[in-house]
């Protein structure tokens, strides 16, 4: 009897850490600066990653101010496993085990701004797409695999599995529509995406996310619908 109502109270305690509904018509909110602000994300798929797309939707007007984390996805073997992650004064920084590559950009206007990334081990071909339009191909990490189990965070930059964050490195702003495949989309898929179709997103999908928000984060109805 004991061991069935630890088992109970641990299957309780695992249903509050995470929220899981559609948030598709809905955007998380940091509306300032901090170091205990975040989101975090729990994946559909805990598995190794060979290729992958994430998109989403941003909205903030730290770009000529200062860099900041968009996406953070760590694992255990490397706290930069993939990185969205906007850099001043140069542009789009994208990391895939921990090695970079920049796409050049003055800034991030001041309006809703969806973007796509997607890699592919293969070949090591890494893309970003900002509001539909592609900017030009470059080569990152051919052969690599993203490591299993994954810590995904919004809104901070991991320095270490799950944490090390820096409010200097924080999202300011809004974000949603995060969905993330487990293969590279084809540019048709990918404007099709941003078009406003569904392709099934299998390790983050936004209209039946799994989430946990900490500090001073909102749910709010998003600014771009």
């Amino acid at each position: 009897m004991e061991k069935l109502l630890y088992c109970f109270l641990i299957m309780i305690s695992l249903s509050q850490a995470f929220d899981n509904e559609d948030v598709s018509k809905k955007a998380f909110v940091f509306p300032k600066e901090s170091a205990t602000s975040y989101v975090s994300l729990e994946a559909l798929s805990n598995k190794s990653l060979d290729a992958f797309t994430v998109c989403l939707n941003i909205l903030t007007d730290l770009s000529t101010t200062r860099s900041f984390s968009i996406f953070s996805y760590a694992t255990e073997q490397n706290t930069n496993d993939i990185l969205i992650f906007w850099t001043k004064d140069e542009g789009y920084s994208v990391s895939v085990g921990g090695y970079e590559v920049i796409f050049k950009a003055s800034e991030i206007p001041e309006v809703p701004t969806y973007i796509c990334v997607s890699w592919e081990s293969a070949t090591g071909i890494v893309e970003l797409w900002v509001d539909g339009k592609p900017k030009v191909r470059k080569s990152l990490q051919k052969g690599y695999s993203v490591g299993p189990n994954a810590s995904i965070i919004l809104g901070q930059e991991q320095d270490s599995y799950g944490g090390g964050f820096d409010e200097n490195q924080s999202f300011v702003g809004d974000i949603g529509d995060v969905d993330m495949w487990d293969h590279a989309l084809s540019p048709q898929h990918i404007r099709q995406v941003h078009a406003g179709e569904a392709f099934s997103p299998n390790v983050l999908n936004w209209q039946g996310l799994q989430y946990k928000a900490q500090g001073e984060v909102f749910v709010k109805a998003p600014l771009w619908h």
